[in-house]
């Protein structure tokens, strides 16, 4: 995506809408996972465990969001010296990177098997839905080296500007993920614990073509006898972006935690309709999260080539791209919603129950779509430049906007400020990313041109 690696003729704009693309698929094929579990339990098990499988997302969040995080800070590094030409450096953050996944997936691991049960609790999780909950989330957690693992080595790939197989070695497993939850749910009549378990193996089989890729096809990731040792250098600069990557991503789902509990206080109609309708929601913004990893691996490589011309470029087109795909994604949302609920359930539920519920939170959400796209372009973009610490104020604005607006509808007891906990978020954080997005960038213009002995580069208006 650099100059020196790529085809310069490319615009900014082609670049990202191809990288995109590629990621977008990648990204709707993993929601696929989670996806199958809430429909083959929610039409094969009863609406108590469709429900359980919801209240359990903001804790996969959590996970996810932190682990993906570390991960995601530990590729920048690698896409950094990628961009710079340091072919040693790049396999050197491949290596030392592998040794700090393996530990965040342990500590994960038995933190979280650790404190489930009283996070739930502390949840407001409903009785009628806890043990299904339980067992869900606790086996999750307990495969959760897997996730960490595909995650990792699929943003190695992304990091050298190949998302086309890390699409493809997903998209094979998320039709493995389906054909277990069928076999585990229907067939063996293993409940949450099968819907779990499918997606833990089918994730954990994914991380074996990529290893062979990466070692067959990839040699500028395939490390040597030398580049196993254990670098501190490297693994300080890698902590140095991971951590308050991680910390970002914890901020944030710490908020979305605090609103699941919000969510809870209503009864499980009401669970379950958020349940379905934010599986539904997630496929649509997941184009939000896939030009964010566009970005960090754009700005990475272009940070590393020294050329921030490209960078504030590349947002600039990025921005233009998400204006008519988040006004194209809020209409299609809106009237798609009470014509696919449906699918999440047996055909003996009276889906005009859940209607009424899933509908504001829908319209709500919406509205705030490129609020959304703007939070991941600029927030990725600012820690890729080297800034993944001011990045962190971002989790901090979501997260106040989060607890203002679920602490409130708990006080009132009110559902519709409880689903504008969301929107209200989305607008307030990228809003912020937008203004120190774009100081950070002058900042580093300037820095750079005092290098050079040169005057700075014209700030795009």
């Amino acid at each position: 995506m650099a100059g020196r690696r790529t085809d310069t003729d490319m615009t900014p704009m082609s670049i990202i809408l191809k990288f995109t693309l590629m990621l977008l698929l990648g990204n709707v094929a993993q929601q696929l996972y989670n996806i199958a579990d809430t429909i083959i339990v929610g039409r094969s098990v009863d609406p108590l465990a469709l429900a359980a499988v919801g209240s359990t997302g903001t804790i996969m969040f959590l996970m996810f969001g932190t682990s993906n995080g570390m991960v995601s800070g530990f590729s920048i590094v690698t896409s950094q010296r990628y961009g710079a030409g340091d072919e040693r450096g790049v396999k050197a953050s491949v290596t030392n990177g592998l040794y700090l996944s393996l530990i965040i997936a342990a500590l994960i691991t038995v933190a979280g098997l650790a404190f489930m049960r009283p996070l739930l609790v502390l949840m407001n999780t409903p009785e009628q839905i806890f043990d299904y909950a339980l067992t869900y989330i606790s086996t999750i957690c307990a495969g959760i080296v897997c996730v960490i693992l595909y995650n990792y080595c699929a943003s190695l790939m992304r990091a050298v500007g190949n998302s086309l197989m890390p699409l493809i070695f997903l998209i094979c497993s998320a039709a493995t993920n389906v054909g277990l939850d069928i076999w585990f749910i229907v067939g063996l009549r293993m409940g949450t614990f099968g819907a779990a378990l499918a997606t833990v193996i089918a994730q954990g089989l994914a991380v074996i073509p990529c290893v062979i890729f990466i070692y067959a096809k990839m040699p500028a990731l395939r490390p040597s006898k030398e580049d196993w040792k254990l670098n501190p250098a490297i693994i300080k600069e890698q902590l140095k972006l991971g951590i308050p990557m991680a910390i970002q991503y914890g901020i944030t789902a710490s908020g979305t935690v605090i609103m699941q509990s919000a969510f809870n206080t209503f009864d499980y109609i009401a669970v379950g309709a958020i349940t379905a309708a934010s599986k539904f929601q997630g496929i649509i913004t997941m184009g939000m999260f896939s030009v964010g990893q566009t970005m960090a691996a754009y700005a990475g490589q272009n940070y590393g080539a020294r050329n921030m011309k490209r960078i504030r470029q590349g947002v600039k087109s990025a921005l233009k791209i998400y204006i008519v795909y988040s006004a194209a994604a809020a209409v299609f949302a809106i009237l798609a919603v009470p014509k696919i609920l449906w699918i999440f359930f047996d055909s003996d539920v009276d889906v005009s129950l859940y209607i009424p519920w899933a509908m504001p939170y829908i319209i709500e959400c919406a509205v705030c779509y490129f609020f959304l796209a703007m939070i991941f372009i600029y927030r990725h973009s600012i820690q890729s430049v080297g800034f993944a610490h001011i990045a962190m104020i971002l989790g901090f604005v979501e997260l106040g906007a989060r607890m203002i607006t679920s602490f409130y509808s708990i006080y009132v007891h009110n559902y519709y400020i409880a689903v504008a906990s969301d929107p209200f978020a989305w607008a307030a954080a990228g809003i912020a990313g937008m203004f120190i997005g774009r100081y950070l960038f002058a900042k580093i213009e300037k820095k750079w041109a005092k290098e050079n002995g040169s005057q700075p580069a014209v700030q795009d208006k």
